[in-house]
C-alpha cells in the first residue's frame, strides 16, 4: 500500500477540533493501515514529527429503509498526536 493511501480524509468535528488543542488529529485511514504506516504517511505528507498514533476501528451504523434493515460498512479512525511546536495547517482555520 502506498504512503499516500493510508490517509483517505481528515476527520472535522467539533471534538476534534477540541483535539487540536492538545496537538491531537484525527483522520480516516485505510482498512489495511496499521501504525507505522500512519505514522509515516503523516509525517511525508505534512513534514510534521508524530509522537503517538492511536488507531481505533469505528461500527457501520444501522439505518432503516422501509421495511429493511441496512447496515454501513465499519471503518478505521487514527487519532494522530504531534511533537509540540508542530501543527498541520490544513486543519487551521475550519
Amino acid at each position: 500500500m502506498h504512503l499516500y493511501e493510508v490517509l483517505r480524509r481528515p476527520l472535522i468535528t467539533e471534538k476534534n477540533t477540541a483535539l487540536q488543542a492538545l496537538n491531537k488529529y484525527a483522520f480516516e485511514i485505510a482498512d489495511g493501515a496499521n501504525k507505522m504506516m500512519i505514522k509515516d504517511a503523516v509525517e511525508k505528507a505534512f513534514k510534521v514529527k508524530v509522537t503517538g498514533v492511536n488507531v481505533v476501528t469505528m461500527q457501520g451504523k444501522t439505518k432503516r429503509m422501509g421495511r429493511r434493515i441496512v447496515h454501513s460498512s465499519p471503518w478505521k479512525k487514527a487519532i494522530v498526536t504531534l511533537q509540540p511546536g508542530d501543527k498541520i495547517e490544513y486543519f487551521e482555520g475550519v
